[in-house]
């Protein structure tokens, strides 16, 4: 039979002996034991209380990862002995919002009771979902802190909408799923939120690093800060990076884009210095529409979030060595 050297499969795309994909590292998981991390699609946007496509972002955030080699040569670390199972997604109802979180709830419950040491990465869909992720993580760790990358506060009102992808903190704070001296809310921005809003939290002790602190205070200080307030009093830290809190010029994919927001780089920073603590052990990355992105722009900014998330382990994992 003949071969034709130079004829490859439509579509191959080029590779190096070299050089190891991001996206290599992930696997479809076998239903059996997660392995280091459990990569988890909640593709969720109809709670949205504007338009969003966000439902799509969990499939463009994992294509985003193929553009990232596995190699930091800031810190000269390899990420490419990280197992990383691909759960796939939930399944959401077509109409039913409510029905939907609590899939989410009852799949990640079922998940940390099987196998409670993985490391969970969440991909949304929209804000939303983070009531019933952070439920689900607060049934598995026990006393749980959060430190909330985001625009808003996420604290709106029940009466006018329901459960949106502007209340999940709100029904956790009212739920008791989180106490607000153990929320950190960065990025928060201004012309974004409501003196009602801002009041409330303030009442419930939420811990609030507005952009205009963020920009004059170097971002690991301010982490070392509020976790100097949260670490000796919970038995796990929950990362949840809303898109929103980067500048409209660097994540023009989000539904909820404007001005004066964080740049990626502090973003950066800030989750690699917080993966280094050895009580962070979740993150979830919401409210990226692809539909509107340019070039994936966004998602691109995600995927990168996730390698420094593993590369923050990774150096924890050597200093205690």
């Amino acid at each position: 039979m003949k071969t034709y050297r130079y004829l490859k499969s439509a579509n191959t795309p080029f590779i190096d002996r070299y050089v190891t994909k991001a996206a290599d590292l992930v696997k479809p998981w076998d239903e059996k034991k997660i392995h280091d991390v459990g990569l988890i699609g909640v593709p969720l946007s109809k709670t949205s209380i504007s338009h969003s496509g966000a439902a799509f972002a969990p499939g463009t955030i994992r294509k985003a990862l193929g553009a990232f080699t596995t190699y930091s040569i800031e810190d000269d670390l390899d990420l490419g002995n990280w197992n990383i199972d691909d759960l796939g997604d939930i399944t959401m109802h077509v109409t039913d919002q409510v029905l939907s979180q609590k899939r989410v709830y009852e799949t990640l419950e079922q998940l940390y009771a099987d196998n409670n040491h993985f490391l969970p990465i969440i991909l949304g869909g929209d804000n939303s979902i983070s009531y019933p992720t952070i439920q689900a993580f607060h049934k598995a760790k026990g006393k749980v802190a959060v430190f909330q990358f985001d625009a808003h506060h996420d604290v709106r009102n029940l009466e006018d909408g329901g459960p949106s992808n502007g209340t999940p903190f709100r029904s956790l704070l009212e739920s008791n799923v989180i106490e607000g001296k153990h929320l950190v809310q960065v990025g928060i921005r201004d012309y974004a939120n409501s003196l009602v809003y801002r009041k409330y939290v303030e009442e419930q002790g939420v811990t609030v690093y507005t952009m205009k602190t963020v920009r004059q205070r170097h971002i690991q200080a301010l982490m070392e800060e509020a976790l100097n307030k949260v670490k000796d009093e919970v038995d796990a830290i929950y990362l949840s990076v809303d898109m929103d809190v980067l500048d409209q010029s660097q994540a023009p994919g989000c539904p909820a884009i404007g001005p004066g927001g964080m740049d990626a780089v502090t973003l950066f920073e800030a989750v690699e210095y917080l993966a280094q603590q050895e009580k962070v052990i979740g993150l979830e990355i919401v409210e990226i529409d692809p539909t509107v992105d340019f070039r994936d722009m966004t998602s691109r900014i995600a995927a990168r979030v996730i390698l420094d998330f593993l590369k923050g382990k990774q150096k924890s994992t050597k200093k205690n060595v």
